[in-house]
C-alpha cells in the first residue's frame, strides 16, 4: 500500500468533517443521495463519453497504481548493469547472452541482446527511446482520465446546486422544508469540489509522479546500455548511473506488471 496516497485522502476528508463538526455541524447532514448521484453519476458519465471504452477499462489498474507502493527494480538494474559492464570488459559482450535468462526487468533485457547481437548504437538508442516513449504514452491516458474527472465535478456540483435551487424556489409554498431543501442544494457544489481537489486531482498528481519515477530509471537503464555497448571503463559507468540514482525513488508499479 502507499500509505502517503491513502493517509493524505484521508486526513483531507477527515480535516473537512472535523471542521464542520467542530463548527457545530451534524455529519448526518452532509450526505444526502439525491446531490451523490447527481455530482458522482454525471461527473463518470462525462469521464466515460470522453475516453474510448478500452481506456475506461483501465481504471482498476490506475487505481491500483496509485493505491500502492511497489519497486521499479531501479537498484538490482544498477547492479545488474555494473556486473555487464564488468564481465563484458573481460569476456566480451557474448558472454552475457547466457545471464540474460536471469535479468527479470524486460526493458534492461530487451536492450543488452541488442547489443550482443551487434544493432547499431543509434538504433538500439532508437528503439530504448521509443519504448519509453511509448510507456509515457499509455501512463498519460489514466493521468487525463482523473484530471478530467477533477475537471467536471465542480461543475457538475454547480449544475446539481442550480437543480436544487430551482426545485427550492417552484415549492416557496412550504416554508417548513425550505432550509433543508437550501442545504441540500449546496451539498452539490460541496462533493463537486471536495472530490476534485480531495481524490481526482490528487491521484492525477500521483500517477504523474509516478511516471517520472519509471521514465527516470528506464533513462538510466537506458544510458547503462549504450555505455556498454560503447565500451566504457565499469568504474566511469558506476559514476554515471549513480547520478541517475540519485534523482530516482522506488515506490511506484514495477513494469513487469
Amino acid at each position: 500500500m502507499d500509505i502517503s496516497t491513502l493517509l493524505g485522502i484521508i486526513i483531507g476528508f477527515g480535516a473537512l468533517i472535523l471542521g464542520f463538526i467542530l463548527e457545530g455541524g451534524h455529519v448526518s447532514s452532509l450526505f444526502l443521495l439525491p446531490p451523490a448521484i447527481i455530482v458522482f453519476g454525471g461527473t463518470f458519465g462525462a469521464v466515460f463519453a470522453s475516453f474510448p471504452l478500452k481506456e475506461m477499462k483501465k481504471l482498476p489498474t490506475w487505481l491500483k497504481i496509485a493505491f500502492t507502493d511497489k519497486s521499479y527494480g531501479t537498484l538490482e538494474a544498477y547492479e545488474t548493469l555494473i556486473r555487464f559492464a564488468e564481465k563484458a570488459r573481460r569476456e566480451g559482450l557474448l558472454s552475457l547472452e547466457q545471464e540474460l535468462e536471469e535479468v527479470e526487468d524486460r526493458f534492461t533485457r530487451q536492450g543488452m541482446q541488442l547489443v550482443i547481437d551487434g544493432t547499431d548504437p543509434d538504433i538500439t538508442r532508437e528503439i530504448l527511446e521509443s519504448n519509453i516513449a511509448v510507456m509515457e504514452k499509455r501512463h498519460k491516458v489514466g493521468i487525463s482520465v482523473f484530471e478530467a474527472a477533477g475537471g467536471y465535478s465542480p461543475t457538475l456540483g454547480i449544475i446539481g446546486t442550480v437543480m436544487g435551487l430551482v426545485h427550492v424556489l417552484g415549492n416557496l409554498t412550504d416554508p417548513e422544508s425550505l432550509s433543508k431543501s437550501i442545504a441540500g442544494a449546496f451539498l452539490a457544489t460541496l462533493y463537486g469540489v471536495c472530490f476534485a481537489n480531495l481524490l481526482y486531482l490528487p491521484i492525477a498528481t500521483k500517477l504523474k509522479q509516478k511516471d517520472k519515477i519509471e521514465v527516470a530509471s528506464m533513462e538510466m537503464i537506458m544510458d547503462g546500455i549504450l555505455s556498454i555497448q560503447a565500451g566504457e571503463n565499469p568504474s566511469i559507468l558506476k559514476e554515471k548511473l549513480k547520478t541517475h540514482l540519485g534523482n530516482i525513488m522506488e515506490p511506484a508499479r514495477s513494469r513487469n506488471e
